[in-house]
């Protein structure tokens, strides 16, 4: 993952633990003031939250645990994770730039493409000028490689 995708994620676990968690378990404190546990929507509500606030800070601790963090700054050559590359559609001329990062941090709206994405997969280790062709849902896509950074 790039230090980035770690950051975030980081943050994400540190709001989750100071924030939620605490505001989680005072709902949970005053839907209980309110009597009858069985017929509490409130009460049922903020437990149902607290189990998706806990299984998400579970889910972040693995994640940051396991992390490996590459810095693409550090990085140079053929594409590899890390890479910022910039594409032209053979078809249609369009241009499109994606960095490829972990699957955490992917986001394909952002340009942040999953490394184990078809795309992804094809581009690894390829250079710039290089063509590419691209077995996606959507059909064959053929694309050339304009210019490939680390940032």
């Amino acid at each position: 993952m790039t230090p980035k995708g770690y950051q975030a994620l980081d943050s994400e676990l540190k709001t989750l633990r100071s924030v939620e968690r605490p505001a989680i378990i005072k709902a949970i404190a005053e839907a209980r003031e309110h009597g009858d546990l069985s017929e509490n929507a409130e009460y049922h509500s903020a437990r149902e939250r607290q189990s998706f606030i806990e299984g998400r800070i579970k889910e972040l601790e693995g994640m940051l645990g396991r992390a490996q963090v590459i810095d693409p700054k550090t990085l140079s050559g053929p594409i590899k994770f890390g890479a910022t590359v910039e594409l032209v559609d053979e078809e249609t001329e369009e241009e499109k730039t994606y960095q490829i990062v972990g699957e955490a941090e992917a986001n394909i709206e952002n340009g942040l493409l999953n490394i184990n994405s078809p795309l992804a997969r094809a581009l690894i280790g390829k250079d710039e000028g290089d063509s590419v062709e691209v077995n996606t849902p959507g059909g064959s896509k053929d694309y050339e490689i304009v210019k490939i950074t680390y940032v």
